[in-house]
């Protein structure tokens, strides 16, 4: 399972560099040409060394020694020492040309797949289930969508190329130092494995240390989001202190968790820098007895100096790479987690029937998750172009009903049904049925826009009579026209530029603009006032056709509904018209008596739900 889960990861990978391979491909052959070229200036010093300061034969391929000859030789270019310092500042030239060519290849290779990161990221997230959301901290999958990107953009802007070049300057390195003395060349090859072992060890401990620090982030990144979004319930409960110390606790132990990082890392890097320095030393010392022996050249010993010199880095790199790489890999797999999770889907056979029909739940039970059933076997029926009232404590299943009917959760196949004009919801395509289905929400969420942009968005048209009609039917144009900007005033971030009764009035102008042929206010009147209540419920019946869902505390919203139902502990207890359930002994009644008595004061009764 876990092999088959990596295969699929790396597939999601490799997809990703579709339209970008090209780049990558780019930088990694110029990062070889780049090595290759940097690896030719110790040989120009050596053959300046052995073969034109002494007097050394030529170790040169046939056409550049026919050339040497062709301009005289081993004198000419004693006196012409220039032509050597070129062919050295020749091949820098083209090491930095090829370094330049790598560069911009992988920065256009990477920018090109984290783009289609970050679009894949947010396009699935739209795409999951309102579930799935609801149990992860919006925090959290910030700073998965942000921190975690940039963990995996600069593994691959920085070291995805610098591991191609450490693997080939540590192949090349090794080829050509054999080529010049084994005895040097096998006592730099016996450091690397302990190296490599080391920084392997090194990985396998700094692994899981770096996915804790990740979720603290991730944490701490929630908290502060979580308490600039409340910042009126802050304010408004004098919590600044609390907060602030709540805040600065979890930063102390994010800060201390990356000083104990610090602390491995800081241990990895001094012990490194010691096998770096003793292999240093053993190679020159021992290359001064090799060279006293006789058995290497001066200038094989300065290039070989300065071939080890060349090797030390990519191998001491390689533990930092491996760093790298080990926190890469936990932001891969916390990205992967959402990508992996399973979006909402049609049924394969998604109907787009009419949604004009009557709505029927039949035998409908629910829980979330492991918790008691919030809804136990429902049945009910509203007819079509009807007024359906639903009176129901807190907590008694009332919008759970609307969120199984518009799929905001999924109903179970074996937990009964529910059909809209005799189509099973789970078999209609869920852009069909929400797109037939207008929701007001307790608390609307409201965009950062214009007035007139929230209330048309969804709709097919923005013409400002439109917008103006649908919000005198919520009776909240006075008030727009009251502002100095007026439709043209910018809604703050969630709405907090206006009260919770404009909010809930703007919404449910937006909701009348998409002209649902169902539409749905679950408690959405709560924050006006019983006589703006009034307008509202007056005018929608005198002008917005279709089947209406009334979820509501006060009697007075729902006491012209054609038909009530009031819930209880998520059962239907009672059902009927007011007038009928007015004259029953239950909770409709006491509700009402409650509500008659103080009307005059609060106008709330949902002490009587209790």
């Amino acid at each position: 399972m876990k092999r088959r889960s990596k295969q699929s990861r790396a597939a999601q990978l490799w997809a990703l560099t579709r339209g970008s391979r090209f780049y990558f491909l780019l930088a990694f052959v110029s990062v070889i040409f780049a090595v290759v070229t940097n690896y030719l200036t110790p040989q120009v010093i050596r053959i300046t060394v052995d073969s034109v300061l002494d007097d050394k034969p030529f170790s040169l391929p046939g056409a550049l020694l026919s050339w040497v000859e062709s301009i005289g030789g081993r004198e000419a270019l004693r006196q012409n020492l220039l032509i050597c310092a070129g062919f050295a500042l020749l091949f820098s030239l083209l090491s930095g040309l090829f370094n330049y060519l790598s560069r911009m290849g992988i920065a256009k290779g990477c920018e090109g797949v984290i783009v289609r990161l970050r679009d894949r990221l947010f396009g699935h997230i739209q795409k999951l289930p309102y579930q799935w959301h609801s149990s992860h901290q919006t925090g959290d999958i910030i700073q998965r969508c942000t921190s975690d990107v940039d963990v995996v953009r600069n593994f691959l802007i920085d070291q995805l190329l610098e591991m191609v070049r450490t693997v080939f300057l540590i192949i090349t390195s090794l080829f050509i130092m054999f080529s010049m003395n084994v005895p040097l060349s096998l006592i730099a090859l016996g450091f690397m494995p302990v190296v490599i072992l080391y920084s392997a060890l090194f990985f396998n401990k700094i692994g899981h240390k770096f996915q804790e620090a990740d979720e603290t982030e991730g944490e701490l990144t929630a908290m502060a989001q979580e308490n600039f979004t409340g910042v009126r319930v802050v304010r408004a409960f004098g919590r600044e202190r609390f907060e602030i110390d709540r805040f600065e606790n979890k930063n102390q132990q994010f800060a201390n968790m990356w000083v104990k990082l610090g602390h491995v890392m800081g241990l990895y890097w001094g012990i490194g820098d010691f096998f770096s320095c003793l292999q240093v030393m053993v190679i020159v010392v021992a290359g001064c007895f090799q060279a006293a022996s006789g058995n290497l050249t001066d200038g094989e010993f300065l290039a070989f100096v300065a071939y080890n010199a060349m090797l030390v880095w990519p191998v001491r790199n390689f533990g930092r790479i491996l760093s790298e790489l080990s926190k890469t890999r936990i932001s891969v797999g916390r990205l992967m987690e959402i990508l992996e999770a399973k979006p909402e889907q049609d049924a394969p056979d998604a109907q787009t029937p009419p949604m004009d029909g009557d709505i029927v739940f039949r035998d409908v039970s629910f829980r979330y998750n492991e918790t008691k059933e919030v809804l136990q076997n429902i049945n009910i029926t509203i007819p079509a172009g009807s007024t359906f009232g639903i009176l129901g404590s807190t907590g008694s299943g009332k919008s759970t009903l609307m969120y199984l009917l518009d799929r905001l959760y999924e109903l179970p196949r074996e937990n009964g049904s529910i059909t809209v004009g005799g189509v099973d919801v789970r078999d209609i395509s869920l852009d069909w049925l929400r797109g037939h289905i207008g929701i007001v929400l307790q608390e609307p969420f409201l965009f950062s826009k214009t007035i007139r942009e929230t209330i048309s968005d969804g709709a097919a048209t923005r013409e400002l009579e439109a917008v103006r009609h649908c919000a005198r039917l919520a009776a909240v144009d006075d008030t727009i026209l009251s502002f100095a900007e007026g439709y043209d005033t910018m809604i703050g971030e969630r709405g907090v530029t206006i009260s919770g009764g404009q909010k809930q009035r703007v919404a449910i102008a937006r909701m009348l603009m998409q002209d649902t042929p169902i539409k749905i206010f679950d408690d959405s009147l709560s924050a006006v006032d019983m006589e703006t209540d009034a307008k509202i419920r007056e005018s929608i019946n005198r002008h917005i056709k279709g089947t209406t869902i009334l979820i509501a505390h006060r009697i007075t919203t729902l006491m012209n509904a054609d038909c009530i139902a009031v819930m209880d502990k998520g059962r239907i207890v009672q059902m009927g018209t007011h007038d009928e359930l007015i004259r029953q002994d239950g909770i409709y009644r006491r509700i009402y008596e409650a509500q008659g008595m103080d009307s005059r004061e609060t106008g709330d009764g949902e002490e009587a739900l209790s």
